[in-house]
């Protein structure tokens, strides 16, 4: 069966989280009988994983109030991330099993799915099995962040296409001290975001091998409502 991919406007992180926690909970139960990937971008925003990140703050976090930048937890794996306009954010809801992938080897998959995205674009990237992620040189390009319950994955990857990187001078990115780079930075020129999303469906279409259909959010509520 297909899985369904749900295109977003520019969200709040917290709304989009909330959606998450939904349909995981829909996708375990089998009221959603299908994977599930949401593709987004956020307003500014920190977000916590599972080891914390307050520490890894490089500024107050009155500070970032002043900036209405809100620092959110969540039950993902990691350290601190910022994420914002400009970087391309995916979530998919798999459950593993059926998928027939283990952790590790999802989480490599969705490093392969950033290479592939980036490759359409002309950028030369690859994981590090020691830092996960994607690379370029010794620069971060992009970040995986997942976690599982009752063996369906949700949270997931964050590519920098074209963001300000700004954010990311106020942490320590992923609990690390490593520069941080953009696709739009590594090429030297206007990258399209309409052009990245694009590629970044065509990715995860080919980790599938049903691949995915687009589906509109009123629809997948139908759809969820009536499973």
């Amino acid at each position: 069966m297909k899985g369904l991919l749900l295109e977003l406007p520019l969200t709040a992180y917290e709304e989009v989280h909330a959606l998450q926690k939904r349909w995981v909970g829909q996708r375990v139960s089998g009221r959603l009988d299908r994977d599930l990937v949401i593709l987004v971008e956020h307003p500014p925003v920190y977000t916590l994983g599972k080891r914390g990140g307050r520490e890894n703050l490089r500024v107050s976090e009155a500070f970032l109030e002043e900036k209405g930048i809100a620092v959110v937890q969540t039950e993902r794996g990691g350290n601190i991330t910022w994420h914002g306009p400009g970087q391309l954010v995916a979530y998919p809801l798999v459950h593993l099993e059926k998928a027939g992938m283990g952790v590790a080897g999802f989480v490599a998959a969705l490093e392969e799915v950033m290479v592939k995205t980036l490759a359409s674009m002309g950028v030369v990237a690859c994981g590090d099995p020691s830092n996960r992620g994607v690379w370029v040189g010794d620069a971060k390009i992009g970040s995986v962040g997942i976690r599982v319950t009752q063996g369906v994955s949700y949270h997931g990857l964050a590519l920098n296409v074209a963001p300000d990187l700004t954010g990311f001078s106020w942490i320590n990115p992923c609990g690390l001290s490593v520069p941080m780079t953009t696709a739009a930075k590594v090429l030297g020129h206007e990258v399209s975001m309409s052009e990245a999303r694009a590629e970044m469906k065509g990715a995860f279409g080919a980790l599938f091998s049903g691949g995915f259909s687009e589906i509109s959010l009123d629809a997948l509520n139908r759809l969820s409502h009536s499973g």
